[in-house]
């Protein structure tokens, strides 16, 4: 994996659902992984100096679009830097859901591949020179964040052993074809999940927790009632399956803050 250049976006980032991020930047970042191209982006508020614990955010199913940095300016708030993965490759950016399922299913499908491209971004956040005052990161404070698909794929590079000091999922699958890799995890985990989704029934969340006591992780996971699939994302609106709930999403963003804030020593 090689970083291979950056280039700034000019976005209007107004959350919806969430407070406005007037100072947020967003800048493209471009790296390989084996030869092949990628791209993500930086996230984080201008109007901020000194350093900050950085944050490998893996998005949805449709991977590192605005919807993508919108919800990365949420998380990053006043507090972090966030970089969003690119899982699938530069030249592959769903347009639709069906695109997004067939992309995110050729991912979910490999695992060590899904574990190497969360790697690789993860790597390219540490590997991030700081190039003005408002861009430094605390590499001795680093954590992951995932939504949906990306929550799935926070937990696999948990899995994979990787040292971070957090992963948080949110409405993430929790299934893996190998829960005996659990025993590698290094990091403390806070699964964030709709008590009602459609897509985590309770037999994956049963073996999840069992997987989780027999490798004797540090683990919670809070579930929320009433919630679905989706519970964070504003736009996501199918009733009984995947919709957005703004107390919840707020509830949920909070008690990750609370997390961090623990596990960075705030």
């Amino acid at each position: 994996m090689k970083q291979i250049a950056t280039a700034m976006v000019t976005m209007a980032l107004l959350s919806t659902g969430g407070p406005a991020m007037a100072d947020i930047v967003v800048k493209k970042v471009a790296y390989e992984i084996d030869g092949a191209p990628f791209e993500g982006m930086l996230v984080y508020d201008d109007s901020l100096t000194g350093a900050r614990p950085g944050l490998l955010m893996i998005p949805n199913w449709m991977g590192p679009t605005e919807d993508a940095a919108r919800k990365a300016a949420r998380v990053a708030g006043n507090r972090y830097v966030v970089f969003v993965a690119d899982m699938y490759g530069a030249d592959v950016r769903p347009q639709n859901p069906q695109q997004a399922a067939q992309a995110a299913g050729a991912v979910r499908s490999n695992r060590p591949m899904m574990r190497r491209r969360a790697a690789a971004a993860l790597n390219v956040l540490r590997q991030q020179e700081p190039d003005s005052p408002q861009l430094s990161i605390d590499t001795d404070r680093v954590g992951a964040v995932g939504f949906c698909f990306g929550g799935s794929g926070v937990l696999e590079l948990a899995r994979s052993g990787e040292p971070l000091n957090g992963v948080v999922s949110f409405h993430g699958n929790l299934d893996t074809p190998r829960p005996e890799d659990a025993r590698a995890i290094q990091t403390p985990l806070l699964v964030l999940h709709g008590a009602d989704d459609p897509y985590v029934p309770a037999e994956q969340v049963a073996a999840f927790e069992a997987e989780m006591r027999a490798a004797e992780v540090d683990w919670q996971l809070v579930s929320f009632g009433g919630a679905v699939h989706s519970f964070s994302d504003p736009t996501a609106d199918s009733p009984g399956q995947a919709q957005y709930n703004a107390k919840v999403a707020g509830r949920a963003f909070d008690m990750m803050n609370l997390f961090f804030d623990e596990q960075f020593g705030r």
